[in-house]
């Protein structure tokens, strides 16, 4: 199918809704604590950098900005431009934090930030620059610990593609397929989704791992989850899927803004609300 025509269709069906988000959040996956917002990448409304400052603790929030993806995260001069979106909130306190070397990356005292932060963020680029320089070091740790104690972790293009632990590189249509963080680890998330054709890309991840579910977040839109609580912010789509297995077909299903639900832990988790036909 077209693209879109992904972004044209409508709502399925309640049990379709049901059906894919419970595979989003399985029985099986670590009961979730703190909060991931995941942004499609593209402009991104206010609304959702409102919501990543409410979860992080408002005016008490100390957030720490990775922009590690990014080819001018070295330039002194670039450092502002990554910290200036979260100056008009006035944080308690508000961090840049980067390095290319795993050495450094590795040593306990240099994500001390993170240690200390209710929040982190991750700006777009490239996703492999952050894997290469984070992944299985000390601030890898330091991000999942932040996790576990209730904080919040956002990113978009390059930072929501790190958040599953199957990750997807680069390529289209054929995906190159990495390691990310595994902040999610029963889905695969793919971003930029509806603007840059990338439906093909994903679907060939699934049919390769047909446990995982996709997660395609289209631009200017969030994929936001609290707890036990999903829900979607912003002016485009996110569209769930999951291959065709025990003879069933395969499945979709698309989320606007407004649309939320809840995940218990046991059992389905239950859609609330409906989504906004005009965003």
């Amino acid at each position: 199918m077209h693209v879109t025509g992904f972004a044209r269709m409508a709502w399925i069906s309640l049990f379709a809704t049901v059906f894919c988000l419970a595979t989003v959040v399985q029985a099986d996956e670590p009961r979730r604590v703190g909060s991931l917002v995941i942004v499609g990448g593209g402009g991104m409304p206010d609304s959702v950098r409102d919501k990543f400052m409410a979860l992080a603790g408002g005016k008490k929030a100390k957030i720490v900005v990775i922009p590690t993806a990014g080819e001018d995260a070295d330039k002194k001069s670039a450092e502002e431009g990554y910290l200036q979106p979260w100056r008009k909130y006035t944080p308690a306190s508000l961090t840049l934090l980067h390095t290319r070397s795993r050495d450094k990356a590795n040593v306990p005292a240099f994500s001390k930030s993170i240690d200390e932060a209710t929040a982190v963020w991750l700006s777009g680029g490239d996703q492999v620059r952050l894997t290469e320089a984070y992944r299985g070091t000390a601030v890898e740790t330091a991000l999942k610990a932040l996790l576990k104690r209730g904080g919040v972790i956002g990113g978009t293009s390059a930072g929501a593609a790190v958040m599953s632990d199957v990750m997807i590189e680069g390529g289209n249509p054929k995906a190159i397929v990495g390691r990310g963080f595994g902040f999610v680890s029963s889905a695969v998330i793919d971003q930029h989704f509806l603007k840059r054709s990338r439906v093909n890309r994903l679907l060939g991840v699934l049919a390769d791992r047909p446990k995982l579910i996709g997660i395609g977040i289209d631009e200017g839109t969030a994929f936001i989850l609290e707890g036990e609580r999903w829900s979607v912010l912003g002016r485009s789509f996110v569209l769930v899927c999951e291959v065709d297995k025990d003879g069933k077909p395969w499945r979709f299903e698309s989320f606007s803004q407004g649309a939320r639900g809840t995940y218990s832990g046991t059992g389905l988790p239950k859609l609330e609300g409906k989504s906004d036909p005009e965003n």
